[in-house]
Parts: structure tokens; sequence; C-alpha cells
């Protein structure tokens, strides 16, 4: 996976910029707020059709422009496209993905994308929404259909609110519950499935990289946690031979027989709050080092540690999954890592040969010798280094 030509217009602080990236690793080096951010930004937007950073997309638009424009054209085994993203400042955005029009769902894998920000520093030990995100993200990419059954379970979880409201203001039955609850349960057992089979998946990369950057000092255990599912959660432990797989078409079916039970326990509360109490919206990814849970009492190097191999192992994940590395996004990632994780970080990447773009505001962070291609921003401008 590697993107060849990128082209903006109007978009954030650039009036209008053609850059054609490196194969390996683009450096982007300047001070605060010149629009390095920027760039990584439009990668990823083209890729996930959303930002990291705001949800209007009017925000991406040059000051005072009519509309801006993102066009990315990169490889995927061998084969060139191209996405370009019309963005109006009224009315609504046009996708085309070579030459043809296209929903945000049908980019989505296309073109493969793993960010990582300082805020993404907090996935271990920030609110649980983060850490779902990350795996919902990650699991779309490489599929999809689970993108797909994410939108609807999301559609059936609103559906389903709107009528709890509407049950607290006595405007409907609350018998009209029951083929909303059969559908969410169906829906959430599959979004279980595909998440317990990617953590699975990701608990021998993450362990393998926590160990990597640590200096083999750490593991990692990873967990997901079904809220409200103790019973049958599904621990996952560094050394596979500790747990019998469990069989996860087996443990879906109960799942779903349990949401229903469970949905329907719970709807005088549910009905009294106007919220869905119970399903993968509640769910969390469990993180431990040496059996400490991170979220609450890792050390913030730990933290750090395994937020980075976190990230790395979804590369890995994505790699194994599609058969490409995707490519890498790194915001000012190297200002809040020490120099050891910098190291190894490094070390990784260029043994791995991955496309990735790195801003940072300081050359120091980097090798003395050639490492990459370097470019200078200032003020919205790009100059090759």
């Amino acid at each position: 996976m590697q993107v060849t030509t990128l082209h903006l217009q109007n978009f954030r602080n650039y009036q209008d910029l053609t850059l054609a990236l490196a194969p390996t690793l683009n450096i982007f080096l300047g001070p605060n707020a010149q629009g390095k951010t920027n760039i990584l930004e439009s990668i990823y937007y083209a890729s996930i059709t959303h930002s990291h950073r705001t949800r209007q997309d009017h925000d991406l638009i040059r000051f005072e422009q009519p509309a801006g424009h993102v066009q990315l054209a990169f490889s995927r085994a061998g084969v060139l496209s191209r996405i370009d993203i019309d963005l109006p400042r009224h009315g609504r955005r046009k996708i085309t993905l070579n030459g043809q029009p296209a929903r945000p769902r049908d980019l989505i894998g296309c073109l493969t994308t793993v960010l990582f920000s300082p805020e993404d520093l907090a996935l271990v030990k920030g609110a649980p929404t983060l850490r779902r995100r990350f795996l919902d993200s990650e699991i779309s990419q490489a599929s999809p259909a689970y993108c797909h059954e994410l939108l609807t379970y999301n559609h059936l979880l609103q559906q389903r609110n709107t009528l709890l409201k509407r049950i607290h203001e006595n405007h409907s039955g609350i018998e009209l519950l029951a083929p909303w609850d059969a559908q969410l349960a169906a829906s959430a057992a599959k979004i279980v499935k595909k998440r317990m089979a990617a953590v699975q998946k990701l608990q021998t990369i993450a362990n393998e990289m926590q160990r990597d950057i640590s200096g083999s000092k750490e593991t990692l255990a990873l967990a997901y946690e079904n809220h409200g599912l103790e019973e049958i959660m599904i621990p996952i432990h560094p050394i596979p031979e500790f747990y019998e797989q469990p069989d996860l078409g087996s443990v879906t079916e109960n799942l779903e027989l349990w949401y229903n039970r469970r949905l329907k326990e719970r709807r005088p509360l549910d009905i009294l709050r106007g919220v869905t109490s119970v399903g993968p919206h509640r769910d969390d990814l469990a993180l431990k080092v040496s059996g400490i849970d991170l979220r609450a009492y890792g050390s913030q190097g730990q933290q750090r540690t395994a937020a980075l191999a976190l990230k790395l192992s979804e590369l890995a994940f994505l790699h194994e999954e599609t058969g490409e590395y995707p490519v890498l996004l790194l915001d000012d990632v190297m200002s809040e890592l020490d120099a050891d994780r910098r190291t190894a970080l490094l070390a990784f990447l260029a043994q791995e040969h991955i496309q990735t773009i790195i801003t940072a505001t300081d050359a120091a962070y980097f090798p003395q010798e050639d490492f990459g291609t370097v470019y200078r921003v200032k003020e919205g401008r790009v100059t090759k280094a």
C-alpha cells in the first residue's frame, strides 16, 4: 500500500499543494501551526472519509473559500487508483473513486491507514469509547462487511433509543420493543464475534511489540470485555497454550440469546433512562502488564508503550488480513516518546519498509545519516529539504 501523489486545493491552510511521496519514510519538519498535521489529516480523511480532528467537513475548507478539494493517488497490489473528494462549504460533498461516484462506505478498505497522534497516547487510560473506536476502525478497514454491520447496529440502536423515549412519554407501547430487540441482539452478536476474533489475533502481535519496545521487560495481555457478560468473557493470555481457544460460533449463538434476554430484562431501566444499557456499544478492551490493569494502575511509561504496541500491532493485523501494510501516519509522536521508544519505533519502520508519513518539530529526533525524504513546512508551503 502506497500513496504516490497528494493534491490539495483550499484544504485547511493549503491553497494549492501537490506532493509526490516517497515509498518509505516521508518526514515533514517545521514549527507548530504551519500545516504539517493538515497533510496527514487529508490522507486519513481520504482513507476513512472523516477527520480525526473535527466532525464538520466545512472546518476542512480554507478560510473564506467556497470549497476545498482532496485528490489522492495510491497503489495497492500494483494497481493504481485515485480518490477525489469535493468539499463545498454548503451542500453535500462529492466522492469519486477512479472517476466513478462513490459512497463513503465504498472507500473503507480501499486505502488502509493507521494514524498515531499524541491523542492516541490516551488510548490505554482514556474512556472505553477510544478503545472501541480503535477496534472498529481496524476491523472495518480489513472487512467492509464489518463496517456495514456496525452501521446497521448503530442505526438499530438509534431507533431503539428513540422508541424507548416515546414509551417513557406514553406515546408508544412497550410491546413494540420486541422486534427491535431481536434485530439488535443478532447484530450485536455478529459484531462481538468479529471483535473477539480480532483481539485474539492482536494479542500475540501486541505482546511481541510490547516486549520489543520495553526491551523484553514487559508482556502485554489483552481481553475483550463484554459489558455485563462476565460469565462468558473471553480472557486472552500472552501465552496461548494457557487457554483453550473458544468456539467463536458457539459463543456468538449464546450471545444472541443472552442479548435477547438481557434487553428484555433491562427494559424498565432502559425506558426510564431512554438509552439501551447493554450491547457492544458498552464493551471495552482490557490491557494488563504483569497482571496489572494498565487502564487504572499502569505507569505513564507503561501506558505509552502499550499504546504504541497497539498501534504497531494494528499495522501487522492489517498486513495479515489484507496482504499489504497500511500507510502509517505519525503526527508529532516523536516528541511524546523517550529516546529508547523512538529508537525502537524507527528501527521497526526501517526493517519493515512501511510507507510512513511523519510530522515533527525537530530533526534531532531522527538519525543523522540519510533517513527518508525530508520536507520543510512553513505557513502552508512545503519544500523538499
